[in-house]
């Protein structure tokens, strides 16, 4: 043990400290910070890569890469840690020192000079040694203001000096429940989440300081770092002011009631103007002669052990990411490049742009053809309204039935439209003969009726339509937002003109049965005679039955009220009887002519429109100057895909830079977790 011991002072002595504020009289030369005493070469090239990776920033990628964050409660001595690690001097007092996350990016410089600045948003801030405490207040003045509140904005130190690993720690604020005098009343909650974003990911390193003043249980840090790291397999704990209370210390760190996977290691902290180098002897003097403290063992006290382990847990943590590093890289990296291939060319002659714009109305033709005519709906799985040929057939069975369905109790009594009608019919001739002008007469009125109904139809299918081609050329012309607004005005144009072609024909349709009482259709005579069948039985129900019966039951119209016909000559009641029947059965094939019909002609139109219209009219309007110059305008790319374009490029280049960083190590570091 106590050869152990001796080694321990001897690796403690020979560390080489760089003094933050040495007095006037001392010769400042530059010296190795602690951390790098227990370099190793083996590990370099990790650390290097990781480093590289970030000066890429790969991290704005999404890509985690391996962090050493620093969390504890406030005031636990967090600060004070880093300092001691990296041998420079940052901001103290009492209260919340550090109020924005706090990137140390240490470098490894050859130049004697060190170089220093600060980087906050798109500022750049250059000071020195001495001045670092100042310029990293001021900084965070600016960020989260000059009271006392906090803000997730980072401020990345950089510190370029020879004897300084490349390493980077991330200090939090630190947790505070009560919030004092200008601090908002939701600080606990700012400073939670906080380190919650940084200590959540797989590959962050939590270094958890803990004081030794207290019991580690009731430690709010412990608590979050528990919540992202259950087993503790990336926690490392350090003990600081072991000095201030050496009872029962040895305890805590070997019955371990917290979990803390990767280990504790005790320190002791620069105290008032102590250099660096009289810090680490006065710890090593502490953990050796102390009665209680000197029964911790030596290989988890002290600032030199605490640089070893953290330089060997980053490694192992490094060597055990990077294959998922690897692969995020190339996962990325295909996503941009397949994205930027998706992007249109940029356009230098109107001939390609032409030739551009062919190519999406042709698509857009083509996709039409399946969707209105063929019914293919590949393209569309998840959107029914896609579906047209299902939609179009299920209008046409809706306006069927509708059209179709019985109108609704009228109160005009039976018989009396068609008595009304023949008497204003009525001519010198034979009184057993129906005037042809009477049942025309009846026949437009059953037509004046049902007219509108096919015309809103068919302006509903149209409207449906063009819902339908908007949307197929927003999808093709998606690339080239310049063009939409006129390709889409285009398409409705199109449509507008169709649609007012079908509203007259189908106007002409209807007006069409006005004209003339004519059918093949054999239904027509088959169903009237059935219908008479009852004439001569109405006829004497009406007018010679001494029962004067108040209904007759009719087939196909149910109970009829018959007492108000009783007035009227039989003459007149077999004509007004044998329009009702006629008009009856004709009106049922009319109604059906016209859904027919308009089957017939709704397919004509939508294959005329797609395979004729669609790519002459588009092509004809967006050629055309006074229509807003369509082609012309695709060579004028927009700033939305130029920023897209940009953003991918360069993205790309980054994530190939970072694949070839990578590339290099992972072999090497194959099975160095093992180790």
């Amino acid at each position: 043990m106590k050869s152990a011991k001796k080694h321990a002072v001897s690796q403690s002595s020979s560390l080489a400290i760089v003094e933050a504020n040495p007095p006037e009289n001392k010769k400042v030369v530059p010296i190795d910070a602690p951390i790098v005493s227990s370099y190793n070469d083996r590990i370099r090239p990790l650390l290097d890569t990781v480093d590289r990776l970030r000066n890429l920033n790969v991290m704005k990628e999404g890509i985690q890469l391996p962090t050493i964050v620093v969390v504890g409660d406030q005031s636990s001595g967090k600060s004070s840690v880093l300092e001691s690690l990296a041998g420079i001097s940052l901001p103290r007092g009492q209260g919340i020192c550090t109020r924005v996350p706090l990137v140390m990016r240490l470098q490894k410089s050859s130049s004697p000079e060190p170089e220093i600045w600060l980087e906050y948003g798109d500022k750049v801030v250059h000071t020195d040694e001495e001045h670092i405490a100042e310029a990293i207040c001021a900084a965070t003045d600016v960020i989260a203001g000059s009271g006392k509140g906090v803000s997730d904005a980072p401020l990345t130190l950089h510190v370029k000096k020879a004897g300084v690993p490349d390493i980077t720690m991330v200090d939090l604020p630190g947790i505070t429940r009560v919030p004092v005098n200008g601090q908002p009343e939701n600080i606990y909650e700012q400073i939670s989440a906080m380190i919650m974003k940084y200590i959540e990911p797989q590959e962050s390193i939590i270094l958890n300081v803990l004081s030794a003043t207290v019991d580690f249980t009731t430690c709010e840090s412990i608590r979050m770092s528990r919540q992202v790291d259950k087993t503790g397999e990336r926690t490392l704990a350090v003990v600081t002011k072991a000095d201030m209370s050496p009872e029962g210390l040895l305890h805590k760190v070997t019955a371990d009631d917290v979990s803390i996977g990767l280990g504790y290691v005790c320190v002791r902290n620069r105290i008032g103007e102590e250099t660096y180098q009289e810090a680490r002897m006065q710890e090593e003097l502490l953990f050796r002669t102390h009665p209680m403290l000197s029964l911790i063992d030596e290989d988890i006290v002290g600032i030199p052990v605490l640089a070893q382990k953290l330089m060997h847990i980053q490694a192992t943590m490094i060597a055990r990411c990077l294959p998922e590093i690897v692969r995020k890289i190339n996962m990325k990296m295909e996503n941009a490049v397949l994205e930027l291939n998706k992007l249109p060319m940029v356009m230098a002659s109107t001939g390609e742009a032409l030739m551009t714009l062919m190519d999406i109305i042709t698509s857009a033709k083509e996709s039409l053809l399946k969707i209105l005519i063929q019914g293919d709906f590949y393209e569309f799985p998840d959107e029914p309204k896609m579906h047209s040929t299902a939609r179009l057939a299920e209008m046409l069975s809706q306006f069927s039935d509708t059209l179709q369905a019985k109108p609704e109790d009228v109160v005009t009594e039976f018989l009396m439209d068609e008595i009304k009608i023949l008497d204003e019919c009525k001519c010198v001739g034979l009184p057993n003969f129906i005037p042809r002008s009477a049942f025309l007469a009846i026949l437009s009125e059953h037509v004046d009726v049902i007219h509108m109904k096919p015309v809103e139809f068919i302006r509903k299918i149209w409207d449906y339509i063009e819902g339908v081609l908007i949307s197929v050329l927003s999808k093709y012309s998606e690339n080239f937002p310049q063009i939409q607004s006129s390709i889409k005005r285009a398409g409705r144009s199109l449509i507008t003109k169709t649609k007012e072609q079908a509203v007259n024909r189908v106007t002409e349709m209807v007006e069409m049965e006005k004209l003339t009482d004519y059918t093949c259709n054999p239904d027509y005579m088959k169903t009237w005679t059935e219908k008479t069948a009852m004439q001569q039985n109405f006829i004497h129900a009406v007018l010679n039955d001494v029962k004067e019966p108040e209904k007759f039951s009719l087939a196909g119209f149910g109970e009829v009220k018959i007492s108000h016909l009783r007035k009227y000559h039989a003459h007149l009641l077999q004509q007004a009887f044998d329009m009702k029947m006629r008009i009856t059965s004709y009106w049922t094939i009319v109604l059906r002519r016209i859904v027919d019909n308009l089957a017939l002609y709704l397919q004509f139109s939508v294959k005329n429109l797609v395979n004729t219209q669609f790519q002459k009219e588009i092509v004809a309007e967006m050629v055309d100057p006074r229509g807003g110059g369509g082609v012309e305008r695709m060579m004028e790319e927009s700033p939305s895909v130029a920023s897209k374009r940009e953003k991918l490029k360069k993205s790309v280049k980054l994530l190939k830079e970072s694949k070839d960083v990578v590339a290099a190590i992972v072999d090497q570091t194959s099975g160095f977790g093992d180790r």
